[in-house]
């Protein structure tokens, strides 16, 4: 079992950042491939970023290419995702889940979620 707590998200500009964080508990986090994922009013849940069990692999959905970054600390248990440059469209409740495996196209894998945390971009 993991339990994993989201948080980092708020109310910004369009063009600023923020960063994401997701803090596991409960059981060795290292075995598991952590994502990003989010949620927008009426839209399906969709993959943001993946990252490795190591931090050796990442992936990354073509919107958030070259603005984000997802990393990991093991030894803090924590997962991050750094978004720059955010737009109205990046406006979605962001959920972070865990995997055994490191699986970029089926989100139903995932099988630990958190609560999820709003980011809201203004234009």
């Amino acid at each position: 079992q993991v339990q994993l707590v989201e948080s980092g998200g708020g109310l910004v500009q369009a063009g600023d950042s923020l960063r994401l964080s997701c803090t596991a508990s409960g059981s060795t986090f290292s075995s598991y491939a952590v994502g990003w994922f989010r949620q927008a009013p009426g839209k399906e849940r969709e993959i943001v970023a993946i990252v490795s069990r190591s931090g050796g692999m990442t992936y990354y959905q073509d919107s958030a290419e070259g603005r984000f970054t997802i990393s990991r600390d093991n030894t803090k248990n924590t997962v991050y995702l750094q978004m720059n440059s955010l737009k109205p469209e990046d406006t979605a409740v962001y959920y972070c889940a865990a995997a055994s495996t490191f699986e970029v196209r089926s989100i139903s894998v995932y099988e630990y979620w958190g609560q999820g945390t709003q980011v809201t971009v203004s234009s």
